[in-house]
């Protein structure tokens, strides 16, 4: 009997402190209860208003209450969503400058930050401390450089720091796959989606009233235990300094238990903050002025016609000399320029690696400063194909155990390039066959890397839209990101089919010692044959010290 209580006893723990921990709001629109409020931020119904005309000012709102962020026992963050639609705008006769910042912070008040560029969120004494405990995601119309900001206009990521962590132009992805940018302070509504979920954060938005996009602006992989402290406070700050705008939202939405609770946000009948247009566009001087000016572009625009049209032939015959593939997966392409760079020129001392079809090296993307591995193919033997099978297979895929391709280059002469994220820890098989006392892996690492490596064999053969067989499941193909989650990697003999379709027979390809033996006799290769091939690295990671 005593046996059967102690469950049930759990279970109903489990479920009171679930219960606890759960927190869902919905604003559309505010009172001046709502929300602590600090500096010159006030509430003028509905709108909150985070700044006014004041110069080097400060405005932030909170939720009253602190939101439970983290389980203590295990240190594991909380999921959670929250949406908010915002307007910045810009007073008539003032320049336009700074942002607002999505915050989680500590403790209420507004110690410890300055105006202007620090927009009410570190001051430049604290920034990067990492007891600062605090994470932001910035919306900002200026162009910092000693934070490194990568244009006027922009999204960002940030951790304990003023500088951001991961950025994106401000915009939208749309189905099609195309992308629109927009002007943050123009005085129009939009709507901002961020999502977190096991290490994984999408930040979207939009201009209010358009769903929500299915491409995040930013994807980003992030572990915040140790940044959230058990409990924070969530809520808005922005400041003005010399330059002046407006910071203002319109509605907000938080759960950390319902994703789809920013459906409940109302995105028709908001107030308009764009400028009134001024009266002289309207007169007869100015639209005489403009009829003047038209002309003359005209004219220009015949002048240039021929050398557009020689353009748009040269761009035609370029386009007709690619391959079809390429159009497919054109969106990751990447200058052969920028990966040179980013690479040194292929330095010896930036090697991290020898594939069977080339070197890899290291390198750091211009911009966002991304650290990537760079694949070098040769062109020679089974290189087109192995390029071709990885582009076609894991540049479609996202899936946190398996490493990402950020991007592609085919260069003339048969020189072929896969970027990769970088993975700080470099492969399992370094791990468990060439490691010492000083890193030799736990058996708590080793459950946990094989825990990550199934669920990425598991979306490969399930998960997807398609079945993708790996075919090369072994020690080496496991990368280590720096918080030791194991991916699975090199997808150069991959192969795409539908899920009702049986696989042809094919001839063998692998490594010996991980293929199935039906394979070597049947050469059908299956789902069951990555499994074998898992099953042999289980033995490896569990039996090698």
């Amino acid at each position: 009997m005593a046996a059967l209580k102690l469950p049930i006893l759990l279970h109903f723990f489990s479920l009171l402190f679930f219960s606890i921990s759960a927190v869902d709001f919905v604003f559309n629109g505010f009172n001046s209860t709502d929300l602590f409020l600090y500096g010159n931020a006030t509430v003028e119904s509905p709108v909150l208003a985070l700044t006014n005309q004041t110069s080097f000012s400060i405005g932030r709102a909170l939720y009253p209450s602190k939101i439970p962020t983290k389980n203590s026992n295990s240190s594991t963050v909380f999921p959670f969503s929250t949406s908010f639609i915002f307007a910045m705008a810009p007073f008539k006769d003032l320049l336009p400058g700074h942002g607002f910042v999505f915050i989680f912070v500590p403790a209420t008040g507004i110690t410890g930050t300055a105006s202007a560029q620090n927009l009410g969120f570190l001051n430049f004494t604290l920034n990067g401390n990492p007891n600062n405990h605090v994470f932001g995601i910035e919306f900002d119309v200026f162009a910092n450089p000693e934070f490194n900001d990568p244009d006027d206009n922009h999204v960002g990521i940030n951790l304990n720091s003023l500088t951001s962590n991961f950025t994106g132009v401000a915009g939208f992805w749309s189905d099609g796959g195309s992308f629109s940018s927009f002007r943050l302070n123009s005085g129009g509504n939009y709507q901002v989606w961020v999502d977190y979920s096991d290490f994984e954060m999408n930040v979207t938005m939009a201009p209010a009233g358009m769903k929500k996009p299915r491409r995040p602006l930013i994807n980003a992989s992030l572990n915040l235990s140790e940044i959230f402290l058990d409990e924070m406070y969530v809520g808005f700050t922005s400041a003005t300094g010399q330059l002046v705008q407006g910071h203002n939202i319109l509605a907000w939405s938080f759960s950390n238990t319902n994703f789809s609770l920013s459906e409940s946000l109302v995105t028709i009948g908001l107030p308009s903050f764009f400028l009134p247009k001024d009266p002289f566009t309207e007169s007869k001087w100015f639209i005489a002025a403009v009829t003047v000016g038209g002309f003359l572009v005209l004219c220009f625009i015949v002048g240039t016609l021929g050398i557009l049209i020689a353009d748009h032939r040269r761009r035609a015959r370029a386009r007709a000399e690619m391959e079809d593939w390429e159009f497919e997966y054109w969106p990751h392409r990447i200058t052969y320029q920028e990966i040179e760079s980013a690479t040194k020129g292929f330095a010896e001392e930036n090697v991290i690696g020898i594939g069977g079809n080339g070197k890899v090296h290291k390198g750091v993307l211009a911009g966002g400063g991304l650290e990537v591995a760079v694949k070098r193919i040769s062109h020679e033997n089974d290189g087109m194909r192995e390029f071709i099978s990885e582009i076609t297979s894991i540049g479609r895929l996202k899936h946190r155990n398996l490493v990402s391709l950020r991007g592609w280059c085919k260069k003339e002469k048969g020189n072929f390039l896969l970027v990769y994220d970088y993975m700080e820890n470099g492969s399992l098989d370094k791990w468990i066959f060439n490691c010492d006392e000083t890193n030799m892996l736990s058996y708590d690492d080793r459950i946990r890397i094989l825990k990550n490596v199934a669920s990425g064999v598991l979306y490969l053969h399930e998960g997807w839209e398609s079945k993708v067989l790996h075919r090369d499941i072994k020690a080496s193909n496991v990368l280590l990101d720096k918080d030791m989650n194991g991916r699975l990697g090199d997808f150069g003999l991959a192969r795409v089919h539908s899920h009702a379709q049986v696989a042809s027979t094919t001839r063998v390809v692998g490594t010996m010692g991980y293929i199935a033996p039906e394979l070597v006799r049947s050469g059908r290769v299956s789902a069951q044959s990555d499994v074998f091939s898992f099953g042999v690295l289980i033995l490896e990671v569990s039996c090698f010290m």
